[in-house]
């Protein structure tokens, strides 16, 4: 095995052979509604009820509507090219499989790894936080859950290290993973018809806030619209805008989870270009929205806090106190949404990698009932419900973005090197203006992996070293793609 066997490709006619297996692969159920609703439901959740105010608060003011079209744009370019290579490439894995068609297996590996990263501490991430919402919401009414029950036994600050919190476990986010992980073994069709229910409802309730909110508007917060920068850089003025957008492009990672279901839908080339920018068209409408209304309510120096939309509610008065609970459920519903989208990724993305040999086969075992990944699912289950148990909300926040960061720049890469390579294949969607909307899409999420932590870069180091492990005394050897190679 020389140092060319790294980079074999494999065969986009295999790949399109497997997305034709309907009697042994997963079952296609979903249309575009579907495939959408799965974008807005892992787009709109923590972004939209947290990092919206706290942006807004820390660098751009009112004028976090123009971070939220940047990030949006940037956010644009690469959906443009996951839905080129989605539509050519219709099968289960997102990123990894696009980099194993286009890079090489080494580059798949490294991608597909990441992107476990990625899912795993997303959605422990998200059941953390949604944890939070549920405790608030039942202390409104007076129930009290036990202090031990409900958060990790340690925190962790860049200043003290590792602390003793008093707590046991998270047993609110282990139980919410858990209840997603019994709908997704019993079927796509039952998943995603839970997350239209989930989405509606967090759907309407932004609606109602954006709708009742406007009428208690106070221009006077929106002035002035553009804060005067304070002569430190991003610390509001234009590069405020700048680096508002930076820190708000967590609020759309999301909608590449779409790409890793484009095996179950009905006419995956038509449906998952239209999930992937629908959703993002949506979110994006639906952010500018909240965060016009939200300074329009509060000042932006008062959004520096948790729950920046609660605050808004609140500051309406107590005329619409019945307001509160509602805006909860919608957050509660908002990332349920997103865990169980989360969870629906990753075994996905498992599934591929066990059916390509890198990973144990055991991991590529379909239900014979339900048509599902349930042994990847199940697996995946109980590390998110153990890592939400354990794990502070801050240490899971810093490891997700700049795994969905990396994959953007594979995706967008794998674009530029398709069009060079093969220009001659059929292509049901083409990502116009290349080379420059893929060059934008490497440059901004470079950019955005450039300004991130160095304790993030030394843990997606350790992360990726383990991986390396894995693929060079496991998944090398039993790779289908050089099985066949060697003959």
């Amino acid at each position: 095995m020389g140092f060319q066997d790294l980079f074999r490709r494999k065969s986009l006619a295999d790949l399109q052979q497997r997305a034709e297996d309907t009697e042994h692969g997963l079952k296609r159920t979903l249309g575009p509604i579907n495939m959408i609703s799965l974008g807005v439901g892992c787009i709109v959740g923590a972004g939209i009820f947290v990092v919206t105010g706290q942006a807004a608060a820390a660098y751009a003011g009112p004028a976090i509507i123009l971070s939220f079209l940047l990030a949006g744009l940037g956010c644009a370019t690469t959906g443009l090219c996951y839905a080129e290579l989605s539509s050519m490439i219709p099968v289960a894995g997102s990123a990894y499989t696009y980099a194993y068609a286009t890079l090489g297996e080494f580059v798949a590996w490294l991608i597909g790894w990441d992107l476990i990263l990625e899912y795993l501490f997303g959605a422990s991430f998200v059941a953390v936080g949604w944890s939070g919402y549920v405790v608030s919401f039942l202390a409104d009414f007076g129930l009290e859950l036990p202090s031990a029950l409900v958060s990790a036994p340690w925190a962790y600050s860049a200043a003290t290290g590792w602390t003793a919190t008093g707590g046991i476990l998270n047993l609110p986010a282990v139980i919410l993973v858990l209840v997603m992980v019994a709908i997704l073994v019993i079927g796509i069709r039952t998943s995603a018809n839970t997350n239209n229910l989930i989405v509606g409802t967090k759907i309407a309730v932004l609606l109602l806030f954006i709708g009742v909110g406007f009428a208690y508007v106070n221009t006077d917060h929106w002035v002035p619209f553009l804060p005067e920068n304070t002569g430190t850089f991003g610390q509001f003025g234009w590069s405020g805008v700048v680096r508002g957008a930076g820190v708000i492009f967590i609020a759309f990672i999301g909608f590449d989870a779409v790409s890793t279901a484009a095996q179950e839908a009905r006419n995956p080339q038509r449906d998952v270009p239209i999930g992937i920018l629908g959703s993002l068209g949506i979110s994006t409408v639906l952010y500018v929205l909240v965060a016009l209304v939200l300074t329009g309510l509060v000042s932006y120096q008062a959004l520096s806090v948790p729950d920046p939309i609660a605050v808004g509610v609140n500051a309406i008065g107590e005329e619409l106190f019945w307001l509160r609970p509602v805006v909860k459920v919608g957050a509660i519903a908002g990332l349920s949404s997103v865990v169980l989208v989360l969870l629906l990724g990753q075994p996905r993305i498992f599934y591929s990698m066990a059916q390509d040999g890198l990973l144990p086969r055991v991991f590529a075992r379909v239900h014979p009932r339900f048509r599902t990944p349930h042994v990847t699912t199940i697996v995946t289950g109980l590390v998110v419900a153990l890592v939400s148990a354990l794990f502070p909300l801050g240490v899971l926040a810093e490891l997700v973005s700049i795994g969905t960061l990396f994959a953007f720049v594979v995706v967008s890469v794998g674009v530029l090197v398709l069009r060079y390579r093969e220009p001659g294949l059929a292509r049901p969607f083409r990502t116009p203006w290349v080379p420059l909307v893929p060059v934008a899409g490497v440059l901004i999420s470079v950019t955005e992996m450039v300004f991130l932590p160095l304790d993030t870069w030394m843990r997606l180091g350790g992360w990726m070293a383990i991986g390396l492990a894995i693929y060079f005394l496991y998944g090398r050897r039993h790779s289908l793609a050089g099985r066949a190679a060697r003959g």
